[in-house]
């Protein structure tokens, strides 16, 4: 009996393949990080976000208190490290007696849920309407872009407010209302790098081989235009952010008792002067993560726009 080599050429080739694949992807991946790391502000605001983001997904196990449990007896306690404070409330209770840090850590689950879904939307609606208006040119981009022009020429917070105030107060609405207003910058950036990629050598190569408009559209040019997506959409997390902030600040967004920074310091007007805890703190939580958002932001831009990446 002769025994037979049965190794198959193919699978040997898929596997080299898989190989090269594999390493190209870490080498793309290693590209980034390098160019990302040589922003330090961009790596301290990646590790403060991420510390962010383990807080609010671990909120139950860290917060010491419910956030809407009121402890009759415990009504505007100081800081721990102040006359007057207590150990069970470090940092101190509100005008109804319930813990800040409690509130503070759930808000965070608030402030990043209110900022995944506002950027998702607008992300998704924005590249959608950018790619027919950029591909299809003609009365359709017309039409589009001078609709997002009139949204674009009023200042986003006051049409934020608009809309929810006729959609009605609410978490639901105001994320709603500052999707709407952030999507024209989604539109317009899509539209100008899907204009800038559709005539392309390999765009008209692959119209050639037979690729259908959707294909072209989703398949071969929008890969090639998510570099300033990915940058505007962290921008415009931190935007989301401030945003729903402000509209609950104002009523409009959030309602109490929901621990969102925004509306924790809407309750906290009438005491800035009595308690500075009840403001200073939720204010500091806003300023920390759009802070740290921003800075990662701007390392991304860094890594992903070849004109800014240094030799």
């Amino acid at each position: 009996m002769t025994s037979t080599n049965t190794k198959d050429p193919n699978a040997a080739v898929g596997l080299e393949g898989g190989t090269v694949i594999a390493v190209s992807r870490r080498a793309r991946l290693a590209e980034f990080w390098y160019y990302f790391s040589q922003n330090r502000g961009a790596v301290i605001g990646l590790y403060v976000f991420i510390a962010i983001v383990l807080i609010a997904i671990f909120a139950p196990v860290l917060a010491p208190h419910s956030p809407t449990m009121q402890n009759r007896g415990f009504f505007l306690l100081p800081p721990v490290w102040e006359e007057g404070g207590n150990w069970s409330f470090i940092l101190g209770t509100d005008a109804v007696g319930r813990d800040v840090l409690s509130r503070l850590i759930y808000g965070a689950r608030f402030s990043l849920f209110i900022g995944v879904v506002v950027v998702s939307v607008a992300v998704s609606v924005g590249i959608l309407i950018g790619l027919i208006a950029g591909y299809f040119r003609g009365a359709v981009d017309t039409v589009i872009m001078r609709v997002m022009d009139i949204i674009l020429a009023f200042p986003s917070l006051l049409l934020a407010l608009v809309l929810v105030a006729i959609l009605g107060p609410g978490l639901v609405n105001a994320m709603i209302a500052i999707a709407l207003v952030q999507q024209p910058h989604y539109v317009r950036l899509t539209r100008a790098a899907v204009m800038s990629e559709k005539g392309r050598d390999y765009v008209t190569a692959a119209r050639v081989a037979g690729a259908g408009n959707i294909r072209l559209m989703f398949k071969t040019i929008l890969p090639n235009c998510t570099a300033p997506l990915i940058v505007q959409a962290a921008l415009s997390f931190s935007t989301a952010i401030l945003d729903a902030a402000a509209l609950g600040f104002l009523g409009m967004g959030a309602q109490p008792p929901t621990p969102e920074w925004g509306t924790m310091l809407a309750e906290a007007r009438e005491f800035i002067l009595r308690a500075w805890w009840v403001v200073t703190f939720p204010g500091l939580a806003i300023l920390i993560t759009v802070l740290a958002i921003n800075l990662m932001g701007d390392g991304l831009r860094d890594a992903l726009d070849p004109k800014l990446k240094r030799s």
